[in-house]
């Protein structure tokens, strides 16, 4: 699956409170420093992947936040997952956050605009109802050899995981 969790420029209307939009670059400390989870619908008991399993990878590029990740097919929220975005009922994402540095700007007879710029990102998370409707997921299609490939890359760190924490493999 992969998709955009953001795009860059895009302005949206948070609570009727205000505009919002991210800053490109804005995610690129937190990527550095933080371990990122995807969800499914901001309920951090249904992971589909994180950073630091390798099921998840995130990257900042010219448009936005990009998101690939490997799906679990079977566990209940990996076939929901790919159920759901690859029907298109479920075809946004979302992510949780706090703002680290951001800009205001006064909207004359609009509302106020903020501008984040920095911020720690927690997690990720497929929705259908996004706050940014620009926002994108999609199930890709792969072929067998990729699959065996990540399952036997997984496995494997897995196993160092367990050797280095004293288990016998």
């Amino acid at each position: 699956m992969e998709g955009y969790v953001a795009r860059f420029g895009d302005v949206t209307t948070i609570a009727g409170e205000f505009r919002e939009r991210i800053a490109q670059g804005a995610f690129a400390r937190s990527l550095a420093e933080r371990d990122v989870v995807m969800i499914l619908d901001h309920d951090s008991g249904r992971v589909l992947g994180r950073v630091s399993a390798g099921t998840l990878h995130l990257k900042e590029d010219q448009i936005g936040l990009r998101f690939q990740l490997d799906v679990d097919e079977t566990t209940p929220e990996g076939q929901t997952a790919l159920g759901t975005v690859g029907r298109g009922d479920v075809s946004g994402c979302s992510f949780g956050f706090s703002v680290k540095a951001e800009r205001w700007e006064d909207g004359g007879r609009r509302l106020p605009l903020r501008t984040i710029t920095d911020l720690n990102l927690f997690e990720c998370t497929l929705t259908a109802f996004p706050a940014y409707p620009t926002t994108s997921a999609a199930v890709v299609q792969d072929n067998g050899a990729n699959a065996r490939r990540r399952v036997m890359e997984s496995k494997r760190r897995a196993e160092a995981a367990m050797r280095a924490r004293g288990i016998p493999v």
